[in-house]
């Protein structure tokens, strides 16, 4: 059998991602948008975090093009840019909840 290796930034991008989804305040966030768009203030609320904290994990996860933003008037609303990546988080949780 023939192996094919991965190509270097390939592999950097996977584990940023695997790296993006290892931390909780990040995972309750993607998890919370996989369900509806939300502003800052939404997330933060629905969450009880602070604003500061839930932008900061924001622009870390915008950064890697796991979420988008959209402007209304002066508020930003956040929703999922990737799908695949949301759809591994939703399984994540399934398997999670398996293995209790």
């Amino acid at each position: 059998m023939n192996y094919t290796p991965i190509d270097e930034a390939l592999i950097d991008n996977v584990s940023l991602t695997f790296k993006a989804l290892a931390d909780p305040t990040r995972i309750k966030i993607l998890h919370l948008l996989f369900q509806r768009e939300c502003s800052v203030s939404e997330i933060a609320e629905t969450l009880d975090m602070n604003q500061s904290a839930i932008s900061h994990q924001l622009k870390y996860l915008k950064q890697l093009r796991l979420v988008k933003s959209r402007r209304d008037k002066t508020k930003y609303y956040y929703s999922p840019d990737d799908y695949h990546v949301m759809n591994l988080l939703e399984q994540s949780i399934e398997h999670a909840k398996h293995i209790r």
